[in-house]
């Protein structure tokens, strides 16, 4: 009985023992339960990236060669509508002498400018500007050229028939005139709060006007006569050229407070200034340009 013959594959089954019936090239082998998860998760971070919003970074800044103006200020005073500082002034230890301070401003002024201070009418000196940042009446922020810094109490005195009374000129110890045509005002001392300032104020600028003697012979007292208005407090901030040390300019933290001041003058009246910065020394005070005499005038509320 002839032997059976092994039958032949077919033709298009891959024979590992003759390759040359196949068609195509061997396979590689692999396993579609591994592969499966991986290209589902390929898929899925395509599709992740394609649909993700598109984030859009800010530009960088580019930094300067020098710093902002914040980090040059050595000395800045901060204000609020009625603080009170009573930390020490650091000009003070800044500028022991006006002489140190003028050393310190020259290079920082405009010299046309600065020569001005004490001679140019109606300005003042360095001995002023010294004695104000000793006082703690004004601070100087470090830049070119420097920035000064004061808050001023202004007083609205009122008057009958809806009348204000204003600061018409002064008179200076040099002997020439400053317009003023404004309200009544001061500058605030280190740690002295709006209604104190306006007080002082009054007293020192229109003191020779109402102070008097009573029936009895007994001078008036002061708070008999003087009333500040607290509700009617406003302020703002002014920055502008200060006519009193030309080329410097100045930053403004204006209090604004209404008053009522019995035995006032009804028509124009001049009145003498109190002597100023007591205790810092009559050398230098006497050096400073200062105010002799304060002409007033009453006029409508509602042009001031």
């Amino acid at each position: 009985m002839p032997q059976s013959q092994p039958p032949h594959p077919p033709s298009n089954q891959y024979n590992p023992k003759n390759p040359t019936v196949n068609n195509q090239p061997p396979l590689p082998s692999f396993s579609k339960s591994a592969n499966l998860p991986d290209f589902l998760l390929t898929a899925l971070s395509v599709f992740l990236f394609i649909t993700a919003p598109k984030h859009h970074l800010p530009p960088r800044a580019i930094s300067l060669s020098s710093p902002p103006p914040s980090t040059n200020r050595r000395f800045i005073r901060l204000t609020s509508a009625m603080s009170q500082n009573s930390s020490p002034n650091p000009n003070s230890r800044a500028f022991p002498t006006p002489q140190s301070l003028s050393d310190w401003l020259k290079p920082r002024l405009p010299s046309d400018s600065f020569s001005a201070w004490g001679t140019r009418p109606g300005t003042k000196n360095v001995h002023n500007l010294w004695l104000e940042l000793a006082d703690g009446e004004t601070f100087l922020v470090d830049e070119i050229p420097p920035i000064r810094n004061l808050e001023v109490a202004c007083v609205r005195v009122l008057g009958n028939n809806n009348m204000v009374l204003v600061e018409s000129h002064q008179e200076l110890s040099d002997g020439s005139i400053r317009k003023r045509n404004r309200p009544l005002s001061e500058k605030l001392k280190s740690g002295e709060d709006i209604e104190a300032a306006a007080k002082r104020a009054i007293k020192e600028e229109l003191g020779s006007a109402i102070f008097r003697v009573n029936d009895g012979g007994k001078t008036v007292q002061f708070d008999e006569i003087v009333r500040i208005v607290m509700d009617s407090y406003g302020k703002k901030v002014e920055e502008r050229t200060s006519v009193s040390y030309p080329g410097l300019p100045a930053c403004y933290v204006l209090h604004t407070v209404d008053a009522f001041v019995e035995g006032l003058p009804e028509g124009e009246f001049s009145t003498e200034e109190e002597t100023e910065y007591e205790g810092c020394g009559n050398e230098v005070v006497d050096e400073a340009v200062s105010v002799k005499k304060h002409f007033w005038k009453w006029v409508p509320a509602d042009s001031v």
